[in-house]
């Protein structure tokens, strides 16, 4: 069987200083706690993708969508699985944050960047150890 990595976008929702983080359930990472996010499709725009994603997982009107100059090499050895993230920013625009696949997430939550929770998603602990700070774009 061919193995290959897959690519995902992880999506920093910005807002008074704050961005929006998810509990995972049901899939790999489960119980830690992740961007916005999913995989890029085909032919898709990383802006596109974003939209998409928003849509999809929390259902809210975001601005200023671009990219934040960072990527991750993520291994998940426990699942085996193997993504390259690309890491976006954007502002929240408008409209009430909601859980809109329960299946996949459990809750999204307002956090600063020097009070993040744990356990994060290896993407985001990845990002953390090149010293990547979403605020300093």
């Amino acid at each position: 069987m061919e193995r290959q990595a897959r690519v995902g976008i992880g999506v920093f929702v910005i807002k008074d200083g704050k961005f929006l983080l998810g509990k995972r359930k049901n899939t790999h990472g489960e119980g830690t706690w992740c961007l916005v996010g999913g995989h890029l499709e085909y032919g898709e725009s990383w802006e596109d993708c974003v939209r998409r994603e928003i849509a999809e997982e929390i259902g809210v009107k975001v601005k200023n969508i671009r990219f934040s100059g960072a990527l991750t090499n993520d291994i998940f050895k426990k699942e085996d699985k193997h993504y390259i993230t690309i890491f976006m920013l954007c502002d929240y625009d408008s409209g009430e944050v909601k859980v809109l696949e329960p299946n996949k997430s459990e809750c999204w939550k307002w956090f600063s960047w020097d009070d993040l929770p744990e356990p994060l998603f290896i993407p985001i602990k990845n990002l953390l150890k090149q010293g990547f700070n979403p605020f300093e774009k």
